[in-house]
């Protein structure tokens, strides 16, 4: 048995109620990385064992890939992969763009998925038939737009400080090319390509909790998602998703060389 919306719906609540409290409310914040800035806060600690809490509770059977608190059971057929706070930085830094990712997998392949954001109260669901949202303007069916070249396109990237070397030539060739370019969304850049208003968005140094959530919203939206050599996207690294094939090639064209 499958999860149905109610249950991801259930979910997104419970992480919430352990994060938006604490947003903007001075929280504490521990740095995971010893040469660099890699932090963590209490919601999301909080978040994610509130999730894997009713996971556990509903479906035992089911492993649990999260951030913070480890791996259980990989191996299985279905396996929820957790990213209480993706954009922490966001998150510490009082920008509302920080966002829960709730995914599900079978057999490896993400089949289900959730961004949620809180502080927005917008929700984009993909429930394996297709991606919906919800939020303070109602509800719709959510699909990616064919800007129709990379010169129409708007893209997005977390931050192009991530890239070094020839990932960051790659890169910068694609923005200099592109009609607009924007920074710092985390997993908001998604969300907004599911929904049509950006056309593509490039990244690297991605985890599987990055993009498990993402990758059916994304795709069931009618986009495209892989690593930049056109693997398949469920483990991360470098990453591409795009609203058209016609964006998608041309960009990957430069990125695959």
């Amino acid at each position: 048995m499958l999860p149905d919306r109610s249950f991801f719906y259930r979910l997104a609540e419970a992480a919430k109620a352990e994060t938006l409290p604490r947003f903007r409310a001075g929280v504490d914040v521990v740095n995971k990385e010893a040469q660099g800035f890699d932090p963590v806060t209490e919601g999301d600690r909080a978040a994610e064992v509130a999730i894997r809490t009713l996971i556990e509770a509903e479906f035992p059977d089911h492993g649990i890939l999260g951030e913070e608190h480890g791996n259980v059971g990989l191996d299985r057929e279905h396996v929820w992969v957790i990213d209480p706070i993706d954009g922490t930085r966001a998150f510490i830094s009082g920008v509302p763009v920080w966002g829960t990712l709730i995914g599900l997998q079978k057999n490896g392949r993400a089949i289900m998925g959730m961004i949620d954001q809180p502080f927005t109260g917008e929700r984009y669901f993909a429930d394996g038939n297709g991606s919906t949202y919800s939020g303070p303007d109602g509800e719709k069916r959510l699909q990616v737009r064919d800007c129709g070249s990379l010169s129409k396109a708007i893209l997005f990237t977390t931050s192009p400080h991530l890239f070094v070397g020839e990932e960051m030539v790659k890169y910068r060739e694609i923005e200099s090319q592109v009609r607009l370019f924007r920074y710092g969304t985390d997993c908001y850049a998604y969300a907004l390509l599911a929904a049509g208003h950006v056309d593509l968005v490039v990244e690297n140094s991605l985890k599987p909790y990055d993009v498990g959530g993402i990758i059916p919203v994304i795709e069931q939206a009618g986009g495209i998602i892989t690593t930049w050599d056109g693997g398949r996207p469920e483990m991360g690294g470098t990453i591409i998703a795009a609203g058209s094939r016609a964006v998608y090639e041309q960009a990957r064209a430069i990125l695959s060389r």
